[in-house]
């Protein structure tokens, strides 16, 4: 309505301007053409009065000129009319009657210059036409010739004749007139105004109506109906913006719920532009399914790991945070990454992973909440937050972010169901990945110790002696055999021997670090790889291993119980050989000539004792 109101005030302006302009043109004109109406009817009048005198003087009734001026004044609606003579004619002649005399500065302005003038006198009470005109001597007329009455030359100023006319009833009439084209116009105003009006008023009822039903749209809100009293092509176009409202209504009026669906943590409210927060979501969507088919190409959870904490640098801009792994049987956790320094975590939350608040409630955990809200945590003046995620039931994610401002704290809140929708994407792809890492981890352990097995050092040799080559380092290769096993499964049974076996296992992993392998090379047979160990310290494993094993008891029924010992044959790589393949033969010929030269010892290998060169 207000652009109807508008579109009015503008039309009637404009025909309020046009009307005052027509009026305005119209007055001065009348008035040009009253005063000239005025002028001719004085020249005309003139003409007469100089023919009359003419006449006068040519029968000699001169003396009778008063009375016929009387009668012109009477019939001409002329208020004053007089004449006065040149200095030609009164030195010819004489002054005449005392009427006839100069009267003002205009008589003698005419008299002197010989050219008529016109003033207007007017005020609110009156209004005066004043009209002097001279009398030239000239011989046009055939019939009279002035020079032969009067002692002049041709063109001289016989005298003048001088009217005044009431110009008031013109005024009148010109007002009145100007009045009723004013009054008409004002009028034909209201009237086009009206029309307008009445033409207008539908199609702004259109437009406001459209104008609510948009507004009502960009809410999300497409149910409304759009009417116009109007016929034809307005009615057509109402009719087809109902249908599309119908048809988005149908397929787009839930389709924010439909998408937040597909995300976790959408809770379904409405913003002011869904539209804009529907695109946002397919973009949003977009990208995690880029995210999902990259990594499902991936070969590692590692590979997972990296491009998901790429995510959070490139897309969401963050730069402090740490990633750790949760392992539930054990509960423990171990750092995947962190981007610098030291975790805000207590070092003993890795040992006992209970203690990370975050994954004992499963609950986003944000220091912004409440004061010092998780105990294990030593921020400082950083606050943070810890998302957990469960990716199965062995194992869980904890990511956290810390932040120096308050500006980085209210981004990283803002984007915890975002980042959340990447991990729950990424989910199905860890747990797979997971799972492959389980099996084939499975099928390179022995089952009974769980010690790796041959395959495992066949598939990792070649990676560990590049390794090992770029870093210069050494491995000390242990190979170690139970003396006697034969007899233990011959006279004990199996079950016996593996008993010895798996009590074995256990004396080599608590016996070697975290960067040694402990590896089941055949039955009876183990194989230790001691990284970068000195020879004293070597031996002193081998020695440690001998003698915690020799010390075992296994009570093998009829209260008898046994005690086993080892042999250990020992090589190095790569002072002993070039590869590690030819240490481990070296080893296993060193342990050769311990078990032949009476067992239970320890044998370093020396170069005498294999010459073959079969590798």
């Amino acid at each position: 309505m207000e652009s109807k109101s508008k579109l009015l005030i503008i039309v009637a302006l404009m025909l309020f301007g046009l009307t005052v302009a027509t009026t305005i043109n119209v007055a001065l004109n009348f008035k040009s053409y009253s005063i000239k109406s005025a002028i001719d009817k004085a020249n005309a009048t003139a003409s007469i009065v100089k023919d009359a005198l003419t006449a006068h003087m040519l029968n000699g009734t001169m003396d009778k000129r008063g009375y016929f001026l009387n009668q012109i004044t009477k019939a001409e609606n002329i208020n004053k009319i007089w004449i006065a003579r040149s200095e030609h004619v009164i030195k010819q002649y004489g002054a005449g009657f005392p009427s006839e005399s100069i009267r003002d500065s205009i008589d003698k302005e005419v008299l002197s210059t010989g050219k008529s003038i016109e003033k207007i006198a007017e005020s609110l009470e009156y209004g005066i036409l004043r009209i002097t005109i001279p009398y030239k001597a000239s011989t046009e007329d055939s019939s009279i010739n002035c020079m032969q009455c009067h002692d002049v030359q041709a063109g001289d100023t016989l005298g003048i004749i001088s009217m005044e006319f009431d110009i008031r009833d013109v005024r009148y009439d010109g007002i009145f007139t100007i009045a009723k084209i004013f009054g008409i116009n004002i009028l034909f105003l209201i009237l086009a105004l009206l029309l307008i009006n009445h033409f207008v008023t539908p199609y702004t009822k259109m437009f406001s109506d459209m104008q609510t039903g948009i507004k009502k749209a960009y809410r999300g809100d497409f149910t409304h109906k759009f009417y116009t009293s109007m016929a034809g092509d307005a009615q057509a176009i109402v009719q087809q913006l109902n249908t599309l409202f119908s048809k988005i209504q149908d397929t787009f009026g839930d389709i924010r719920y439909s998408l937040s669906t597909f995300i976790p943590g959408g809770d379904g409210d409405c913003s002011s532009d869904p539209l804009l927060e529907a695109n946002i979501i397919i973009n949003e969507l977009s990208d995690i399914y880029k995210f999902k088919k990259t990594i499902e190409l991936d070969d590692s959870k590692d590979m997972v790991y990296t491009r998901f904490i790429d995510i959070l640098k490139l897309k969401y801009n963050i730069q402090h945070m740490a990633f750790y792994e949760v392992y539930s049987t054990k509960q423990t956790r171990e750092l995947i990454y962190i981007s610098q320094g030291q975790s805000i975590c207590l070092s003993q939350t890795d040992k006992d992973a209970s203690r990370c608040r975050a994954y004992r409630t499963s609950n986003d955990v944000i220091s912004t909440e409440f004061h010092d809200l998780c105990r294990s945590c030593e921020s400082g003046e950083l606050d943070y937050v810890c998302l957990p995620f469960t990716i199965n039931s062995d194992v869980s994610i904890v990511l956290s972010i810390t932040a120096k401002t308050d500006k980085e704290m209210n981004h990283i809140k803002s984007s915890i169901v975002s980042i959340e929708n990447y991990l729950e994407a990424a989910k199905p792809v860890l747990e797979s990945k997971i799972l492959m890492e389980k099996l084939r981890d499975t099928s390179l352990r022995d089952g009974m110790t769980g010690l790796y097995n041959r395959r495992f050092l066949e598939n990792v040799i070649d990676k560990i002696m590049s390794q090992a080559e770029r870093s210069k380092d050494n491995y000390h290769v242990l190979m170690l055999d139970i003396d006697f096993f034969k007899m233990v499964n011959d006279s004990y049974g199996h079950d016996i021997g593996d008993k010895v076996i798996v009590a074995l296992s256990k004396v080599l992993k608590g016996s070697i670090r975290e960067s040694d392998l402990a590896i089941r090379y055949g039955g009876e047979e183990f194989l230790i790889m001691l990284h970068n160990a000195t020879d004293e310290a070597a031996l002193k494993i081998a020695q440690k291993i001998n003698s915690d094993f020799a010390a075992l008891t296994f009570n093998v029924g009829s209260n008898e119980s046994m005690q086993k010992t080892l042999s250990i044959g020992i090589a190095k790589f790569p002072v002993d050989g070039d590869t590690i393949w030819k240490c481990i033969k070296y080893a296993d010929t060193a342990l050769y000539i311990a078990k032949d030269t009476g067992r239970n010892k320890i044998v370093e290998f020396k170069p005498e004792m294999f010459t073959s060169e079969e590798f």
